[in-house]
């Protein structure tokens, strides 16, 4: 068996069992590795020393954070456990990556006024976003035109990390600027309509459930690709949400115009609206219900920054 036929039964096997997309590739990426570095031995006639042997590497050669090491870890487990039905066993001791205990960087409500001041359009939006409600940037970019509730003023996150969904609110400063957007969508769906496409992409279950849902305007995202892309599977054109990249690379710019000297990304916006909130005196349960954390310990986290901050202690030297 060739390592791509190996790689398509992951993806399946992964699909089945409704792994998000990024999941998908991320698993495909280190199961690729893992044959790679075993000189493309398929991984059938490998064991556990084997993949105690890959995971040294990515700790000792590589310098990968733990994080990454347990990712690799899971996807070889997995590939083993449903594709190959194959027991592993016990994995046994290896180098683990040490896990650095770092603060999250946050920027102050001025911070986030300036670099906004150096983002435009659609970026704009998308950035204000992720500061006014609390999304990661994939949720922010896989929103449909659906998740938009204004009446009640409401976003709706699907499947989010961990497949999970949630509530978060709507910023009422963004309101029109979001109804232009989505009349910007409306005219551009119209236009791939009249070129007969004007499909989009949808999960597996409802592409089924729903067969002509892809070509319904509440279905279409929010923030559309620029350009139609080839569907692999139905053969077909199709307009997929807006690239990552392209606000990564607009807000980086952003912060470097700004002149602050923080190591600021999308992400910073999500730590920062935590943080605020946390400010303003709400509950952290309610912070972790915004930001759906599994775990209140992972939004913790954030009373740490507040501390660091100087805004829980006052120093000894401005006693009076």
């Amino acid at each position: 068996m060739s390592t791509p036929k190996l790689l398509d039964q992951l993806r399946t096997a992964a699909a089945l069992r409704h792994f998000s997309p990024r999941t998908v590739e991320a698993y495909s990426h280190w199961v690729k590795r893992y044959v790679i570095f075993h000189k493309t031995q398929h991984p059938s006639t490998l064991s556990a020393p084997h993949v105690q042997q890959f995971l040294a590497y990515l700790a000792e050669s590589l310098k990968v954070s733990s994080s990454t090491q347990n990712q690799a870890l899971n996807a070889i487990v997995f590939l083993y456990r449903h594709v190959l039905y194959i027991d592993l066993g016990d994995v046994g001791t290896f180098p683990h990556a040490i896990r650095p205990k770092r603060l999250p960087v946050v920027f102050s409500p001025s911070e986030v006024r300036k670099v906004l001041s150096y983002l435009h359009g659609t970026d704009l939006l998308m950035a204000s976003i992720l500061y006014g409600t609390g999304l990661r940037l994939s949720e922010c970019i896989s929103l449909r035109i659906k998740d938009i509730d204004f009446n009640e003023r409401l976003v709706y996150v699907r499947q989010g990390k961990g497949g999970k969904d949630r509530v978060t609110m709507l910023p009422q400063s963004i309101i029109p600027r979001l109804q232009r957007q989505i009349e910007q969508v409306r005219d551009l769906h119209k236009k791939d309509l009249r070129e007969h496409y004007g499909g989009t992409t949808l999960p597996d279950a409802l592409q089924r459930k729903y067969p002509n849902a892809p070509k319904e305007f509440a279905w279409q995202f929010l923030f559309p690709a620029s350009r139609r892309w080839p569907d692999p599977l139905s053969h077909t054109e199709r307009r997929h949400h807006i690239d990552e990249t392209v606000l990564q690379r607009a807000v980086k710019t952003a912060v470097l115009k700004s002149g602050i000297t923080k190591n600021g990304s999308c992400h910073t916006f999500r730590h920062s609206f935590a943080t605020r909130l946390l400010e303003q005196g709400y509950d952290i349960r309610t912070v972790q219900e915004l930001l759906g954390h599994t775990n209140v310990r992972t939004t913790m986290i954030y009373t740490h920054v507040l501390t660091k901050g100087g805004l829980a202690v006052r120093s000894p030297l401005d006693e009076p």
